[in-house]
């Protein structure tokens, strides 16, 4: 029997509140959902870093308080008592991310997660709903783990007040999850700090490292990274402890995601759809720059520098061995999404990495940037 929580039954999922995190402002995080499990196909691609070859298997899965738990058999193990010595397998979600993909597998409705030792779990379903439904759970459950960690923990100089209940708390002056334009202003700059540092150091010594923005870095490490922008710690991206230059795209990547509202916000979403389609090609062009033009002036020079960025990552291919092709499948999802996920989130997707293709192959001339 699978139990589900009443708020976790098929709807449209927004994603801007997906994406927000443990830092919201005045917003509790919700309490984890134990879902009693059902048959999902799982693969698990990667541990500890280490890549795996991928193989997919029928499994029980059962969602506790803090982990999931994999059964081999059959359900009756999670039913019954286990053989002494016995036990299923499991993933402890603090810290873990759990993120759709189309980059890892051909199959439909396949949701990632990647735990903070660094380990990498495919879950996929042939109904969008029952997937929809564990992404959500597993979401919250993560959330509400590294929530109570930082609860528990001594924060000093952050802007913190802690209420009466655990899950709640504020971060006055964070940076992840910050709206971009709020970010903007108390920085009194149109590009965020960190972005330009984190661009900075991958320019520095990450432009021919293998797979850079497709590989990911320990997120662990990113996490600590993270706590430390948003407490506003002193840090030097060139110190050994970010030796990993996965470790700074994966810090940039998830500050991208876990704006509240997207680089391409909400309301040229569809606009930007729309102007994909169009046949012609210098007329495409056009009414791409025009979009961007109408952009905020925060989302317009984010994304000018950023942009210009990727174009310097292009020049090194040869080593790098990043595509235009390999770039915006990490960061179309990344840069764009859809307010409310009511649609056809893989015909989304496709649309989400041509649009970010496109503009990052005609850069120079929407963004009038000069020719790497």
């Amino acid at each position: 029997m699978v139990l589900q929580d009443p708020d976790l039954l098929p709807r449209p999922i927004s994603r801007h509140r997906r994406n927000q995190s443990q830092h919201n402002v005045g917003e509790a995080v919700e309490t984890p959902v134990v879902l009693n499990g059902e048959y999902l196909n799982k693969a698990k691609i990667s541990e500890g870093g280490k890549k795996l070859r991928k193989n997919w298997t029928s499994t029980w899965v059962v969602l506790d308080t803090d982990k999931l738990l994999f059964y081999k058999d059959s359900k009756q193990e999670a039913l019954t008592n286990l053989k002494p010595g016995c036990s299923p397998d499991g993933m402890d979600l603090c810290g873990a991310v759990a993120e759709w993909t189309t980059e890892k597998s051909s199959r439909k409705n396949v949701l990632q997660i990647t735990t903070s030792s660094g380990s990498e779990f495919l879950l996929q379903a042939d109904n969008y709903h029952t997937i929809s439904k564990w992404h959500d759970a597993i979401k919250r459950t993560a959330d509400y783990l590294v929530s109570s960690l930082l609860f528990n923990s001594v924060v000093l100089g952050n802007g913190v007040f802690f209420l009466n209940k655990p899950c709640v708390f504020f971060f006055t002056d964070r940076v992840f999850g910050c709206p971009l334009l709020a970010l903007c202003e108390r920085e009194g700059t149109t590009v965020p700090n960190f972005v330009r540092q984190c661009v900075e150091a991958v320019e520095k010594r990450g432009l021919e490292a293998d797979g850079i923005y497709r590989v990911s870095g320990n997120l662990a490490t990113i996490q600590k990274l993270r706590f430390l922008v948003d407490q506003e710690v002193e840090f030097n991206l060139d110190d050994s402890q970010w030796e990993d230059i996965h470790v700074v795209t994966g810090a940039l990547k998830m500050f991208f995601r876990e704006l509240p509202e997207p680089l391409f916000p909400f309301p040229f979403f569809e606009l930007f759809v729309e102007a994909i389609k169009t046949k012609e090609c210098k007329q495409k062009v056009q009414v791409m720059k025009k979009l961007v033009l109408q952009l905020p002036k925060p989302n317009q020079d984010t994304m000018r520098v950023l942009f210009r960025h990727l174009q310097t990552i292009l020049t090194c291919s040869q080593k790098n061995l990043m595509s235009t092709q390999g770039i915006s499948i990490v960061f179309g999802p990344t840069l764009m999404w859809p307010e409310l996920d009511c649609g056809n989130m893989a015909v989304n997707m496709v649309y989400q990495n041509q649009i970010v293709e496109f503009i990052l192959i005609e850069s120079p001339e929407i963004f009038g940037l000069q020719k790497k």
